[in-house]
């Protein structure tokens, strides 16, 4: 597999070879990551507690990340395009990196996403066992997350299987919650919108799985 970052997971500190891409253009790919996991973390908290404002902030951070991710795209095809003497080592982490960032950036917006239903308060129209399912989905959201997190920044390829079967996980959760919505026990609109937040949390987890096998070569992606 190759390796993006180095293997530090505590300091996130990435070593840095000759002629590979910056250290700040690595901090950045470090930054969209932790952004996204604190968005999917902060809009299911939002939801479940009727938090308005943090929702927005949630909506608000979206921005900041889809500019990373477009200005990290510019920088590498820039780079890939402009410098011919550019190793093949660096060629392939370039390349990786123009097929992850768009999934990083398809998390970030399912978050907001997400926040957007909490700015509404939809969360206090939820049945109780349709909140208990969403705070279950927000935790192997978060959790799916920081392993897809690991196979990217560290190269823990071991974390692979993990992830699906964290998304196994996230996959039963939707089937579950939409058996929920047709029990009647809440209004066809809230229904509605809820199997749309059920979608965008099972979708979080396929950019997980699909990132992870991006990360080490692997066909299948979704």
């Amino acid at each position: 597999m190759y390796r993006l970052f180095g293997s530090n997971s505590e300091s996130r500190e990435p070593s840095v070879p000759e002629e590979s891409i910056t250290p700040e253009f690595r901090q950045k790919v470090v930054q969209v990551f932790a952004l996204v996991g604190e968005a999917i973390a902060e809009a299911t908290h939002a939801l479940l507690a009727g938090d308005r404002e943090l929702a927005k902030q949630v909506v608000d951070q979206d921005v900041v990340i889809d500019n990373l991710v477009n200005e990290m795209v510019m920088a590498a095809e820039e780079r890939l395009f402009t410098q011919d003497s550019l190793s093949a080592e660096v060629r392939r982490e370039l390349l990786t990196l123009l097929r992850i960032l768009p999934e990083v950036e398809r998390n970030g917006d399912l978050a907001e996403h997400i926040a957007r239903r909490a700015a509404r308060g939809l969360g206090i129209e939820m049945s109780p066992r349709s909140r208990g399912l969403i705070e279950r989905m927000g935790e192997v959201a978060s959790t799916i997350w920081r392993e897809a997190t690991d196979v990217i920044i560290d190269g823990k390829t071991e974390a692979v299987g993990a992830i699906e079967d964290i998304d196994d996980e996230l996959d039963d959760l939707h089937v579950s919650l939409t058996a929920e919505l047709t029990s009647g026990s809440m209004t066809l609109p809230v229904a509605v919108e809820l199997a749309l937040l059920a979608r965008f949390y099972e979708r979080f987890g396929d950019h997980c799985v699909n990132l992870a096998r991006r990360q080490v070569g692997r066909d299948g992606a979704d």
